[in-house]
């Protein structure tokens, strides 16, 4: 599913999947969420609401440019550098089209529909 991202105000190429973690997050659009640095991996930030986990795929180790979203705190994660080991905690939501260093300084996201 094809969305329309700006980080900090500039537009990136973005896709969510088919998951339904990702149908859920797509429910939440036009969505903006402040960012801040984790463990020098990621960009976290939370969503109003935690998502579903039904039917959920099978872990996958996150990759730089996953948007992903971590269970147990229900925050959202931008990863800019290669993430740990694949983990059941960890669902993969989409891949975002942008340089490392542009997705290590971002402030904000916004994520909106693109129909």
């Amino acid at each position: 599913m094809h969305i329309r991202v700006t980080l900090d105000g500039r537009p990136v190429d973005a896709a969510l999947n088919d998951s339904p973690a990702a149908r859920d997050l797509a429910t939440l659009l036009s969505l903006t969420v402040g960012l801040k640095d984790f463990h020098g991996t990621e960009r976290i930030g939370d969503p109003p609401r935690k998502l579903t986990t039904d039917g959920a795929p099978e872990p996958s180790a996150p990759r730089a440019g996953d948007i992903a979203y971590y269970t147990p705190w229900g925050n959202l994660a931008l990863f800019y550098q290669d993430g740990p080991s694949a983990s059941s905690d960890l669902l993969i939501l989409g891949h975002i089209d942008a340089a490392a260093d542009q997705l290590a300084r971002a402030e904000r996201i916004t994520i909106e529909s693109a129909s």
